[in-house]
């Protein structure tokens, strides 16, 4: 046995990622779980998997369903295709949509193999190994708070500042530069580059 380590990108920003880890032998229906489980949605919608490749090309899907559009080829189905099944080179590249209305997309690339020795078998498995950046709000904020938000946004008029706090608005710019520094050291960190030279 083996655990397959994948990092998945939101695509909109390559800087947010989880990575979560899965048996080689456990199905795509639980690696769809985890990567849900860890961006924090819901499991109410359509998904599906694409394989991929180096240049995010979709091809053969691996599907929760088989669902109401064209298909080039038959999916493969997420509760009876095994990862280990569709692991054709040692950075194997899937691309996971969820929600068909929504689209939200995400880039998913192994890794890291771990070989069964070295594999800690007192995690249960899927697993999230990191957490970097984040997430995505599934239903935005203003879903989350509703109508009161839009009504306080109108009352104190959020959207324009007031007049008079010069020195303040000048403060903030100074911190925001200073973030900004901050931000720019650690996209200096590398990353993905550092788990890949560990994987081989």
């Amino acid at each position: 046995m083996a655990i397959l380590k994948f990092r998945v990108y939101w695509e909109e920003e390559d800087a947010i990622y989880r990575d979560v880890l899965v048996k080689h032998t456990q199905l795509f229906s639980d690696f769809h779980q985890i990567i849900l489980k860890a961006f924090e949605f819901d499991q109410k919608h359509e998904a599906t998997f694409f394989r991929s490749n180096d240049k995010w090309q979709r091809g053969r899907e691996i599907s929760k369903e088989v669902y109401q559009k064209e298909y080039p080829v038959a999916p493969l189905l997420m509760e009876e295709t095994t990862i280990a099944s569709e692991i054709m080179d040692t950075n194997q590249h899937f691309i996971y949509l969820y929600d068909f209305n929504k689209s939200w997309t995400f880039l998913v690339e192994l890794i890291q193999v771990i070989k069964n020795a070295d594999a800690d078998m007192t995690i249960e498995y899927p697993s999230i190994a990191r957490v970097e950046g984040v997430g995505p709000m599934q239903y935005g904020t203003k879903g989350l708070l509703g109508e009161k938000f839009a009504d306080i946004e109108e009352k104190y008029d959020l959207s324009e500042a007031d007049e008079g706090f010069g020195e303040e608005g000048e403060e903030d710019d100074t911190n925001a530069s200073d973030d900004e520094d901050d931000s720019n050291d650690s996209d200096d960190n590398g990353g993905f580059f550092d788990d890949s030279s560990e994987a081989f």
